[in-house]
């Protein structure tokens, strides 16, 4: 089921000729509460997926904006569990939109990867990114995910070799993720040229969807990257909204942003 919700959402985008938008927010940050408000609303503002990032204690690929997100929400005392929960009690909210974990290998292998995957099919998970396990040390994780049918999603950098480009696509589904630049997480001003060059050579090697993030943070950013990728990812800029925002108008400044970002309009 993960894998064809994720297929549905990107055939849909691609029919109404436009880029799909992937939004992230951090679980439990600023509390649970928020992050089980804020889903459904932000689907409703234009969101046709949802990263949750599950909280870590060194998350080495994010910016100062997420590393500020998961530290709050760790002061919480977000767990993998309270993640894999939050996900589970969203899917009646949200049946049809994909539903992604993100987050570190380490607590993936704490929990154990068999019992981690079958909590993440019983909780109606679509997908996992896992941003440290480089495509040659994924089988395990790969191989339980196709098992429990949670598509596995790789992420892929200017940097990577076409050898670790193919190992990557080859246990492969639901999309691909491309990161814009060489670096952490974090709002630009324009979207780099690397990250059409990389989606150039992706290309030669898998058919699968592919998604460009880190560094989009406005309209103009998704309508350029939908020129070439199939959707756009927005992590931090919707995170400093959030961090931004009073308490009591988290829900429609975030709503109101990622309206923007979908090209949509929401009442006044």
């Amino acid at each position: 089921m993960g894998e064809s919700r994720i297929r549905r959402m990107f055939d849909t985008v691609q029919e109404q000729k436009r880029p799909g938008l992937i939004v992230f927010l951090t679980a439990g940050f600023p509390d649970m509460e928020a992050t089980m408000e804020l889903v459904p609303a932000l689907v409703a503002a234009g969101a046709d997926a949802v990263e949750l990032g599950v909280p870590f204690s060194d998350p080495l690929a994010e910016g100062p904006v997420i590393q500020d997100s998961s530290f709050k929400a760790l002061q919480n005392g977000t767990s993998l569990e309270d993640c894999l929960n939050a996900a589970e009690a969203l899917r009646d909210k949200v049946p049809d939109t994909p539903l992604i974990l993100m987050g570190y290998y380490n607590p993936i292998h704490t929990y154990g990867l068999v019992h981690f995957t079958q909590r993440c099919h019983q909780a109606g998970v679509d997908g996992l990114i896992t941003v440290d396990l480089p495509g040659f040390e994924a089988d395990p994780l790969t191989a339980e995910c196709q098992t429990h049918d949670i598509s596995m999603i790789p992420l892929l950098a200017p940097t990577s070799t076409d050898e670790s480009i193919e190992a990557s696509c080859t246990g492969a589904s639901g999309f691909i993720y491309c990161i814009s630049v060489t670096g952490v997480t974090g709002t630009r001003e324009q979207v780099s040229g690397r990250s059409f060059e990389l989606l150039d050579r992706v290309k030669t090697h898998t058919t699968l969807p592919l998604a460009v993030g880190f560094g989009i943070s406005n309209r103009g950013h998704v309508e350029e990257v939908g020129k070439t990728a199939d959707a756009a990812v927005v992590g931090s800029a919707l995170i400093r909204v959030i961090l931004e925002s009073p308490r009591e108008e988290l829900v429609e400044r975030a709503s109101r942003f990622v309206a923007e970002l979908a090209g949509n309009s929401l009442p006044n």
